[in-house]
């Protein structure tokens, strides 16, 4: 994703206050992208919506742990 100005980014409400381990998304046309909060600046994670859906499914069923 080369063009971030149009993303607003928010972060989960379980993140601690200092940000620590803490990982941002933001809705785009056609999916969704995921940063860490401590490096705005660093690399982009850009998923497809149906890509997104799966892996948020997969967290609410407790797939990972």
């Amino acid at each position: 994703m080369d063009d971030r100005s149009p993303a607003v980014w928010r972060k989960s409400s379980r993140s601690s206050a200092e940000g620590a381990n803490c990982v941002e998304v933001a809705d785009l046309p056609g999916g969704t992208a995921v940063r860490d909060s401590k490096d705005i600046t660093g690399p982009v994670l850009r998923f497809t919506t149906v890509q997104w859906s799966m892996f948020t499914t997969a967290v609410r069923s407790g797939e990972f742990g």
